[in-house]
């Protein structure tokens, strides 16, 4: 099942915009916050570092890898990104890849 995402705007309404997820793992602590608000899409890996996940469960290794944030799951992924000690977490919509949440958003 695939949960279109939107980004919401100040006053909460949504833009319509998709928005995907990634994390840097130069900067990633590997303590786990991200893992505890959004289980669904992130996942410590066995080098200690976190990773974002496929919508198919997958864990995605790649540097830059991305993965889709589903509506139901933005608040949790918002609070990952806000709450992560090393400021990794990257939430940008998909059409012009500006980052909306994170240590980059404008």
């Amino acid at each position: 099942m695939t949960v279109q995402q939107k980004a919401p705007t100040d006053d909460g309404a949504q833009t319509g915009d998709p928005l995907e997820v990634w994390i840097d793992q130069d900067l990633c602590t590997g303590d786990g916050i991200c893992v505890q608000y959004a289980p669904d899409v992130f996942e410590l890996d066995i080098d200690g570092l976190a990773y974002v996940k496929s919508p198919g469960d997958e864990l995605l290794q790649s540097p830059g890898a991305t993965t889709p944030v589903p509506l139901t799951l933005l608040s949790d992924v918002v609070d990952s990104a806000k709450e992560c000690p090393g400021d990794c977490i990257h939430v940008r919509r998909v059409s012009d890849r500006v980052e909306v949440y994170g240590p980059d958003a404008e």
